[in-house]
């Protein structure tokens, strides 16, 4: 059974960092796409950022571009989103999804991944 597990979210500072981790358990090998979503409140749950090893593909919502950075630690079976230059508009909760079978042109939409994990709130103060 494939589950995800969201840590490192909290409260920062416009201008700060912080690192996501997403650990990853019950996929048969290393190919799947991980990718990270989030929902500030009354709002729709939006992409943010895939990664898939089987594409070869890296992918980013423009408003992210320059200051986040996906990754994955194959060897820890992490996924990881490193969030540089916060904006209080990056307030939200974040969400870790994978898939095993998603397609190319799926990659950036919800509807494309099939395990979520339970979210963790990122909050950016002015």
């Amino acid at each position: 059974q494939v589950q995800l597990v969201e840590s490192g979210g909290g409260l920062v500072q416009a201008g700060g960092s912080l690192r996501l981790s997403c650990a990853v358990s019950g996929f048969a090998g290393t190919r799947y796409a991980t990718a990270w979503f989030r929902q500030a409140p009354g709002k729709e749950r939006e992409f943010v950022a895939c990664v898939s090893p089987r594409h070869g593909v890296t992918r980013y919502t423009d408003s992210v571009k320059g200051r986040f950075t996906i990754s994955r630690d194959n060897a820890k079976n992490t996924a990881i989103l490193q969030m540089d230059s916060l904006k209080p508009e990056d307030t939200a909760v974040y969400y870790c999804a994978a898939s095993g079978t998603i397609i190319l042109s799926q990659l950036t939409s919800r509807s494309g991944y099939n395990y979520w994990g339970e979210g963790t709130q990122v909050t950016v103060s002015s």
